[in-house]
């Protein structure tokens, strides 16, 4: 008995040729490849997408140095003052710092650029560079997403590094920016001391921190430099940054954070310079004017890090939010912060400055369908339009408030695909296909299965989710009919019992230990003994 397919049969012959074809493509699926030739991998290069046209960026542009020259900053800390005025800043009667036009443009054109920031791992550095895009996390959900009880939680320190070892085996998600914070760690020193610890023990890969005041980043600075090996070995190779919401918006500076600022510059610690104004709220309502608002306060902090160290690493930071104006309450989901997101892009793009903003803070509870349109269309906006580092891109629920260790492991499988529409469509001779089309039309089997072409593409041109479902319903209904959540839930159980990173050794770990004493928190137990 023949096998029908459309009009046509298939003879004994053809079907063992398509079973053999079959067979070799999932023994080709099964075989690991290269990292330069994997269909995603971090720093794909975007830029195709543009919200922006070039009159509109040097219109905001334009904007951004008339706020700068008449409006300028409140609040600067004298250390700050002196800092600014030094290299050509004014400071007024009305306590407020301004920025002449011609200093902050020489401050752009002398501002590092296609600098890495590294992982304790060299596998994990990361070229940030033009329009090539990583996604992350980020945060400072103060709850633990349970989804098999469907309820919030506190979020704990055990949490934080449970989500960093995770991260570590997530190949679409680049870099581990604390996504939490330990609620059972209330004292601040405590808890920045502790939020990095986990972080850097539970991923090699590069992180970002904050830190709450200046005192807490010296001791930090300490368990880095033993963790490196020396002080002079993590100045070369800086593994952590400091993500420092350095400005209070409208246009003001953070007393703390610029105290921390200066503490991490000193300490050779690249800064992420944040701006994260809220539209309708902190930020004007109108999309143009949030993006003028953002780049005009992210651009003073480059003045300000410069100021203190010509050259030293900062990324341009504009986070601008939106806020639902019927209620006041942010929508991280929505269309409009898919566009900000872009627009910030762009404004990196035309400074030639390395960009990091935030997209993926669905505004849903849970990984659900409103989840996952929600960060799908936020997350490849902001990889279409060459986002160097897409911030929050993974396991955020309720609009920053909730985190979810199971999306992180769902959101995976969503990066990729946003990777995917990334890396773009490779025109060429041979991608034209006309000798393989010829082929299979004039004297093959009518078919592309099991050509040589398709065999040698499927890995290298596709991508496959590791968790996602794409069996046939008859196949899902054998199978018992799993749901990804289901499937989420059994992978990160499995990981979490079978994961204990150990690229900071043990012998090491009982440094830090002996050296901190009481103030490391996170229990040996926790950390697989």
């Amino acid at each position: 008995m023949s096998v029908a397919i459309g009009s046509h049969d298939l003879s004994a012959e053809q079907r063992s040729r398509r079973s053999g074809g079959r067979e070799a493509r999932r023994a080709m699926r099964a075989a690991p490849l290269a990292d330069d030739i994997r269909p995603v991998r971090a720093g794909l290069e975007g830029g195709r997408f543009k919200a922006l046209a070039q009159s509109d960026l040097e219109r905001i542009h334009e904007a951004v140095l008339t706020l700068l020259e008449t409006v300028g900053f409140a609040n600067a800390i004298p250390s700050c003052i002196e800092a600014l005025t030094r290299v050509g800043a004014t400071y007024s009667d009305d306590g407020r710092i301004r920025f002449p036009r011609a200093l902050v443009l020489s401050t752009i054109e002398n501002a590092a650029r296609n600098f890495t920031l590294c992982g304790q791992d060299p596998k994990h550095d990361m070229l940030i560079q033009g329009r090539r895009v990583h996604y992350g996390t980020a945060g400072a959900a103060v709850h633990l997403v349970d989804v098999e009880k469907r309820e919030y939680r506190e979020s704990l320190l055990q949490d934080i590094y449970d989500a960093a070892r995770l991260v570590e085996g997530l190949d679409n998600i680049h870099f581990f920016q604390r996504p939490m914070v330990p609620r059972d760690i209330p004292d601040p020193l405590e808890m920045d001391f502790n939020t990095l610890y986990a972080c850097v023990s539970g991923t090699s890969k590069h992180v970002g921190t904050s830190f709450t005041v200046r005192e807490n980043v010296a001791p930090a600075l300490q368990m880095l430099y033993e963790i490196a090996g020396g002080e002079e070995n993590f100045r070369a190779r800086p593994f952590v940054s400091n993500s420092n919401c350095f400005v209070v918006p409208p246009m003001k500076f953070a007393e703390d954070a610029c105290g921390v600022l200066e503490a991490c510059v000193e300490g050779g610690i690249p800064i992420l310079l944040l701006s994260a104004g809220q539209a309708g709220a902190t930020a004007p309502a109108a999309i143009a004017g949030a993006v003028v608002q953002a780049v005009a306060e992210v651009l003073a902090g480059l003045v300000y890090v410069n100021a203190l160290k010509p050259g030293h690493p900062a990324i341009f930071g504009t986070w601008p939010f939106v806020s639902d104006l019927r209620t006041g309450a942010m929508s991280g989901g929505s269309a409009e912060q898919a566009l900000l997101t872009a627009a910030c892009a762009q404004m990196a793009q035309f400074y030639d400055l390395p960009g990091g903003s935030a997209a993926g803070m669905a505004d849903s509870k849970l990984p659900d369908v409103q989840s996952g349109y929600e960060k799908g269309i936020t997350n490849v906006m902001a990889g279409l339009s060459g986002l160097n580092l897409v911030y929050e891109s993974a396991g955020m629920h309720a609009s920053l408030l909730g985190f979810c260790l199971e999306s992180l492991i769902i959101d995976n499988d969503m990066l990729g695909q946003c990777l995917r529409c990334v890396r773009g469509i490779e025109v060429s001779d041979e991608a034209l296909s006309i000798a393989t089309i010829s082929e299979v039309c004039l004297n093959g089997p009518g078919h592309y299965l099991g050509n040589e072409q398709t065999l040698r593409l499927m890995q290298t041109e596709y991508f496959y989710p590791a968790v996602a479902d794409r069996f046939s319903p008859k196949e899902w209904n054998e199978r018992g009919k799993p749901d990804l959540l289901g499937k989420a839930i059994v992978e990160k159980k499995r990981v979490l019992a079978e994961r204990f990173p150990r690229h900071v050794s043990r012998m090491t770990d009982d440094k830090l230990r002996v050296q901190f004493g009481e103030l490391i928190k996170l229990p040996r137990s926790g950390m697989g003994g």
